[in-house]
């Protein structure tokens, strides 16, 4: 997560709207996305996920316009003091965006926010044309969470938070886990110089 904070540094205000990879989202929707995505996580891991106001992102995108990499990192490290909660792991996390009541075991929970963030790191730093790594154990942790997802038709529909898999060479670990997820990871070389 902290690598995704260093992407979201070097964003200014002018770079707000830039596309990005995730489709119809400039870098400004994207950064709101995943500034409440933390917060309401990090509510989720202190028995408040069920309030859906914490997941409303109308509620930052005022934020994010005026100070996206503070706005971002403040929000990054709430999530992290609460992931660093004793008895994290076990506790339940509720995450109405999968559904009404719908609630996971924390590890699960952590491992989902973990998968976003390894690649919202990287949509950012795409969207800046800027370079993007993760350290092996975080591709080795994330590529089998990845690889879990099931893919199909339901990911042609609107709600669905991944495209359908794209079927391509990979060159890295890392490279799987964003075409699995309908990335492609030339995507700055080839749609934006």
């Amino acid at each position: 997560m902290l690598r995704s904070v260093d992407a979201v540094d070097a964003v200014t205000a002018s770079d707000l709207d830039r596309p990005t990879p995730c489709a119809g989202w400039t870098l400004a929707d994207l950064l709101a996305h995943m500034t409440v995505q933390h917060r309401g996580f990090a509510a989720a891991a202190r028995g408040r996920g069920a309030d859906e106001s914490a997941w409303d992102v109308t509620t930052v995108a005022d934020a994010v316009h005026a100070d996206p990499a503070g706005t971002y990192a403040a929000a990054a490290r709430a999530v992290l003091d609460a992931f660093a909660a004793d008895g994290i792991a076990e506790a339940t996390f509720a995450l109405p965006e999968f559904g009404p009541n719908a609630t996971f075991p924390g590890t699960l929970a952590i491992g989902f926010h973990l998968v976003d963030y390894a690649v919202h790191g990287w949509d950012v730093a795409a969207a800046l044309g800027a370079s993007y790594e993760l350290p092996d154990d975080v591709i080795a942790a994330v590529l089998p969470l990845v690889m879990a997802i099931p893919d199909g038709d339901f990911r042609d529909s609107a709600v669905s938070p991944f495209d359908r898999a794209v079927n391509a060479s990979a060159a890295t670990d890392f490279d799987k886990v964003l075409l699995y997820l309908g990335r492609r990871p030339d995507w700055r070389r080839t749609s934006h110089p």
